[in-house]
């Protein structure tokens, strides 16, 4: 009861009172070196409520971005200095004089990377779909039709996804978002679409009191901070700050400042006091009506139990009787109890069926009529030396005779028994008819297994090990050993021999290490090698032994040592095609390449010397005869505009056949694919390059470019990506490159059975002599890493 009215107060406790102090953030010890060398930072934000704006009233600064800083700068201990600005580029100019350090609330792009450094985002701010409240389903952009009109704050990024992603949508350019839902209570347009922030600290407003979210559009904005290029080691430190932040700290600055609040029952302090009496009244009345109906069935359950308790053992006295008696009766093991003069005393209705006799028949009879071997001198021996032990048992393997005539095989068991003041021997015979013929069986079975084991093509054998650390050895051995390797099974079933004796030299190292990792962990062994038989030829043997476990730590293994010679031959001869395919594939990949080169200098030097002519004679044409023709001056105005169009063409075709940036070294012409992605698809793409690269081979730095331009190709196509990475590195004699994205991923191992894009790009690295490796999971992006070995270790700039 205590603990119902403890959680009733926590649930009524308000928010302040169960938030607790933001914890240190865990630093090491350079990075707080070098807070202790700033402790102050300057911090400048974007006047734009609810992320910040500046409280007449209090003379200072509030907002969403101005809380998240202060609780970062209690965690890091430093002080903040507050910069406010009217819009972006005023912020800017001033990160470039130098007169703030970081700012909160910034949305990464390419151009802004080239001034800050960002921080993974802390908050996502969806863009929302909003019309009139009314309705209850939600609406989806593709079942927008031309008469939905969508109003939106133009220019903005929503405003080019939505242009080049929904080519359905009929678009409403407005200047601000207040303007927008505006345009929707005023019923120019059925929808607007403006971001969660603006939504939250609009529709405090009266006026916009009657608009409802009514979808997500999909494309959410990603807060990060952002820091001076030149400081990393504040970006590192934010970065840390910002994960060790708890998550409930950043869900509660989004619902006080990106959720609409409005006043309702549950603010009035009077409300919840008057609720809280109320509820402590009915939990004191309900307690007293608990425990006065508690001692009431406690008194009852006490009687009850009591009587239940009396009733429980005797019937479990009685029902131990009569169970003792049914097993006894009923039992599968005849048994007798036997006086010392060889009589029957008593016998269980088991040995009575299992010989044949009618209830009762047995008792008072000798002992010699069931067992004809069992005279009295030999029962008088037996009684003695069961006696003497009296504990123990005695066991053998007799016959009994039944009531036809037929004996019956069974295993004799007898043990003393001292009953009052009277001395038996109990009997207990068990039928082992079915052993001893399932024991035949086996015996046959065995039989028939070395007769196939000693036919099989090669060498079946068994390994056993009694027990960890005791030696390994042969318990069989086929006859087909000799017909596999020339020596008799007895011969490798010496201690000093074995089937280690048979490997070739070069192999052994090999050999000993499967069999004894095998050995060690008591799991399945395979091995393949060359094996050497009695006369000196070299055979290719696949050993393959399956462990089982038969108890007490008892292990064996059983395998067959096949004879693969001719595979083997088959293996290698298709290993050495497939490296001459390699190589073949290899030189005309090179051939290729070259006549690719050869093509573009030629399309660029002659078609450019030709168009070049051709745009001479046609300006001297329209300066000697234009005047005389008006027609003809527009005509060869269009002529010069295609031999302008020409001139580009002639460019794009000789810079795809082969980019003249490639003679400036592999370096720049990653940067300069880094960029040209980048112009076409707006993803950033950061690229990292050494300034200081290993000489590489013409053939090597097309193939790596190509691979790029490969995986390139493939992130604008299938990722979806939101920034792309590369990276160039050298790494223990090799040259790495690598394409990281944080797309939707995939399952590597499902696709690359089926793109040719991957195909050829492994099997150009492989031509080249390097590595590839794909590193990719459904929604957390993907990583395609390329290593080649480096041809010097002089450097090159």
């Amino acid at each position: 009861m205590i603990r119902v009215f403890c959680c009733c107060l926590l649930l009524l406790a308000p928010a302040w009172l169960l938030a607790a102090p933001t914890a240190p953030v865990a630093l090491s010890t350079e990075q707080r070196a070098w807070l202790g060398e700033h402790p102050r930072l300057r911090v400048g934000v974007v006047l734009q409520a609810p992320h910040a704006q500046y409280v007449r009233r209090q003379q200072q600064l509030s907002g969403l971005s101005v809380e998240l800083m202060d609780t970062l700068a209690q965690s890091l201990a430093v002080e903040l200095s507050w910069h406010s600005f009217t819009d972006q580029p005023a912020l800017e100019a001033a990160l470039r004089e130098g007169r703030i350090d970081l700012a909160p609330g910034l949305t990464q792009t390419p151009a802004a990377l080239r001034l800050w450094l960002f921080s993974d985002p802390y908050l996502r701010v969806p863009h929302l779909l909003v019309g009139e409240r009314q309705g209850t389903g939600a609406v989806e952009l593709e079942q927008l039709g031309a008469g939905d009109a969508v109003a939106v704050r133009m220019p903005s990024a929503i405003a080019d996804y939505l242009q080049g992603n929904y080519f359905n949508l009929n678009l409403r350019g407005q200047a601000s978002d207040r303007q927008a839902l505006q345009a929707l209570l005023a019923q120019d347009v059925r929808y607007a679409v403006i971001d969660q922030a603006q939504l939250s600290r609009l529709t405090q407003e009266s006026e916009f009191a009657r608009v409802a979210v009514v979808g997500d559009v999909g494309l959410p904005q990603l807060l990060r901070i952002g820091t001076r290029r030149d400081w990393p080691q504040l970006a590192v430190i934010i970065d840390r700050a910002l994960h060790e932040l708890p998550p409930q700290q950043l869900e509660r600055l989004q619902q006080r400042w990106l959720s609409a609040r409005t006043p309702g029952l549950g603010q009035s302090a009077g409300f919840w006091r008057n609720l809280s009496v109320l509820l402590a009244a009915l939990l004191l009345l309900s307690g007293a009506l608990l425990v006065v109906l508690r001692r009431q069935r406690t008194r009852l359950e006490r009687g009850l139990l009591e009587a239940r308790q009396a009733l429980a053992l005797r019937e479990v006295a009685e029902e131990a009787l009569r169970l003792a008696q049914f097993s006894i009766d009923h039992s599968t093991v005849g048994i007798l109890w036997v006086n010392w003069d060889s009589r029957v005393r008593y016998a269980n209705r088991a040995v009575e069926q299992m010989l044949g006799h009618a209830a009762g028949a047995l008792v008072d009879r000798p002992l010699q009529e069931i067992e004809p071997g069992l005279g009295m001198d030999r029962w008088l021996g037996l009684w003695r030396r069961v006696r003497a032990q009296e504990e123990g048992a005695l066991n053998f393997e007799s016959s009994c005779l039944r009531a036809d005539g037929s004996l019956l095989p069974v295993d004799v068991s007898l043990s003393f028994l001292r009953f009052r003041e009277a001395e038996y021997l109990v009997v207990y015979l068990t039928d082992v008819t079915e052993r001893r013929r399932v024991r035949a069986a086996l015996e046959e079975s065995e039989a028939r297994l070395k007769g196939i084991a000693g036919n099989v093509p090669g060498l079946v054998f068994r390994l056993e090990r009694p027990l960890p650390g005791a030696p390994v050895d042969f318990a069989y051995i086929s006859e087909g050993s000799e017909q596999l390797v020339g020596y008799p099974a007895a011969q490798i079933m010496a201690a000093d021999f074995g089937i280690r004796s048979l490997v070739h030299p070069d192999d052994r190292a090999r050999y000993h290490a499967t069999q004894d990792a095998a050995i060690e962990a008591a799991s399945d062994w395979q091995w393949q090698g060359r094996i050497l038989t009695r006369d000196g030829r070299e055979r290719w043997a696949d050993i393959k032994a399956s462990a089982r476990h038969l108890g007490d730590e008892h292990v064996v293994w059983d395998g067959v040592v096949w004879d693969i010679s001719d595979n083997k031959a088959i293996e290698l001869a298709l290993g050495e095609s497939r490296a001459q395919l390699r190589e073949l594939s290899a030189h005309l990949e090179s051939v290729r390449e070259e006549e690719k080169a050869r093509i573009a200098r030629e399309v660029h030097d002659e078609l450019g010397q030709v168009l070049t002519v051709l745009k001479l004679e046609t300006s001297m044409c329209e300066l000697a005869f234009g005047n005389l023709d008006p027609g003809l001056g527009e005509r060869l105005e269009s002529m010069k505009k295609l031999i302008a169009n020409l001139f580009q063409l002639v460019r794009d075709v000789a810079t795809a056949l082969r980019p003249p940036i490639l003679d400036a070294g592999i370096g720049s012409a990653i940067e300069w694919q880094g960029r040209r992605f980048e112009a076409r698809t707006q993803i950033p793409c950061l690229v990292l390059v050494p300034e200081q690269l290993p000489a590489l081979s013409d053939a090597k730095a097309i193939g790596l470019f190509r691979v790029l331009q490969e995986a390139l190709t493939n992130v604008m196509r299938h990722a979806q990506a939101h920034t792309v990475e590369i990276r160039l590195e050298v790494d223990a004699g090799q040259l790495c490159l690598s394409i990281s994205d944080d797309g939707q991923g995939f399952d590597a191992g499902a696709v690359r059975a089926q793109s040719f894009g991957l195909v050829g790009m492994r099997e150009r690295v492989l031509m080249l002599g390097g590595s590839l490796q794909i590193d990719s999971q459904a929604g957390e992006g993907t990583t395609l890493s390329v290593r080649i070995a480096v041809e010097q270790e002089e450097h090159v700039s």
